[in-house]
C-alpha cells in the first residue's frame, strides 16, 4: 500500500478500535481524523498536531493531502456523520475557542481533545496497546453511551488490572467473561485481549491496530471469533468460540477462521469454550480435530481433541 493508503487504514483501525459506531467507521470518518490531527502523509504519529479545523477546511484538507475529493453537499454529511459523533465520544471538542460561537455559524470549528492526541500520539509504540486500553476505561465509548437504557443489566468484565468493559446481559456474555478472566489466566497468562465480541454489539472491544500489527485485517464483514487472545510469551492468537445456543469449532467453522487469519504471524489455536459439561455432551460429535474445549464449570481442565501437545497451533499438513 502507499503511505497514503496506510495512513488512512490505519486512522479507520483506531476508529473501530475508539468505539466509535459502525455509521463512522469509514473513510470520511478516517480521513476526518487524520485532517483533526493534521497528519500528512510521511509525519509521524508521534507529531499529530490539534489544531482548529472547521468541514470545508477538513474537506479542502483530504482533497489536497489524500486526493479524496468531496462534493460541496457533502459538507452536512461531514458535519452530522462523522464530527458529531466525534464530538459525542469525546474525541473532539467543538468551538474550544468560543463555545457561544452560533450553531452552525460558517467560523464553526473543531480539535482533538488532549487525551485523545495523546493516545494517538502512541500509535506505532510499545505503549500504544497499554495506552487504549487506559484510555477506554477511563472514556465511556460511543456505542455504550448509545446504549445507556440497557447499562442497569450489563455485565462488566476486567480486560485488565481495573479495566473493565460492559457487555450485553445473557448466557453468552456470562461465559465470555468466565473465558476472559478464568480460561485465559490459567492458559495463557498474561496475554493480551485483541477483541471480544458482544451480543447488543459485534464489535464489544477490538484492538484492530493490534490486530493488524499481527497480520490481519479484518472489517466489519468478516465473521470473528467470541473472544481473540494474543499470548505473548509464545506468540499465538487464542480463537474463542462461546457456545451457550450455536455450534462449536467444528470442520466448516475451521476453515473459515483459518482463512479469515490465514496472515497471522503468530500461531493459531482453536478453541471451544462451553459453560458446563451437559452442553458440551451435545456437541461432541461435531468439535473439529485439533482444536481445544474449555468448560467453564471445570475452568481449571483442558480437553485436547486427538493432538500432539497440550495446548499450541498447529501447521497445516
Amino acid at each position: 500500500m502507499s503511505d497514503k493508503s496506510d495512513y488512512l487504514e490505519t486512522a479507520y483501525k483506531i476508529i473501530i478500535s475508539l468505539g466509535l459506531p459502525r455509521a463512522q467507521q469509514n473513510e470520511r470518518s478516517a480521513v476526518s481524523l487524520l485532517a483533526l490531527l493534521n497528519l500528512t502523509p510521511g509525519k509521524p504519529w508521534a507529531r499529530a498536531e490539534n489544531p482548529l479545523v472547521g468541514i470545508t477546511p477538513i474537506m479542502d484538507w483530504a482533497r489536497e493531502h489524500y486526493e479524496k475529493d468531496y462534493a460541496p453537499n457533502s459538507r452536512e454529511t461531514f458535519r452530522r456523520q462523522t464530527m458529531h459523533q466525534f464530538c459525542d465520544a469525546g474525541l473532539a471538542v467543538y468551538n474550544p475557542d468560543n463555545p457561544d460561537r452560533p450553531v452552525n455559524s460558517p467560523k464553526a470549528v473543531y480539535q482533538i481533545r488532549p487525551e485523545a492526541l495523546a493516545l494517538v500520539r502512541s500509535y506505532g509504540s510499545d505503549a500504544w496497546h497499554d495506552n487504549l486500553t487506559s484510555y477506554l476505561a477511563k472514556r465511556e465509548t460511543l456505542i455504550a453511551r448509545y446504549a445507556k437504557e440497557r447499562e442497569q443489566n450489563l455485565i462488566p468484565v476486567e480486560i485488565a488490572p481495573g479495566r473493565e468493559i460492559m457487555l450485553s446481559p445473557g448466557e453468552h456474555s456470562e461465559l465470555i467473561r468466565a473465558i476472559i478472566e478464568e480460561f485465559a489466566p490459567r492458559f495463557a497468562p498474561a496475554s493480551i485481549l485483541v477483541y471480544v465480541g458482544d451480543t447488543g454489539d459485534k464489535w464489544g472491544y477490538f484492538d484492530a491496530v493490534l490486530l493488524s500489527e499481527l497480520g490481519v485485517d479484518v472489517d466489519s464483514h468478516g465473521k470473528m471469533p467470541d473472544v481473540v487472545l494474543h499470548y505473548t510469551e509464545k506468540n499465538w492468537l487464542l480463537l474463542v468460540e462461546s457456545v451457550t445456543s450455536h455450534g462449536p469449532v467444528d470442520g466448516k467453522r475451521h476453515a473459515e477462521l483459518s482463512k479469515l487469519f490465514s496472515g497471522s504471524k503468530a500461531g493459531l489455536v482453536y478453541v471451544t469454550a462451553f459453560p458446563t459439561r451437559a452442553i458440551m455432551g451435545r456437541y461432541l460429535g461435531e468439535i473439529a480435530w485439533e482444536t481445544e474445549v474449555w468448560v467453564a464449570d471445570a475452568p481449571s481442565h483442558l480437553i485436547h481433541f486427538n493432538g500432539v501437545r497440550f495446548l499450541g497451533p498447529y501447521t497445516p499438513s
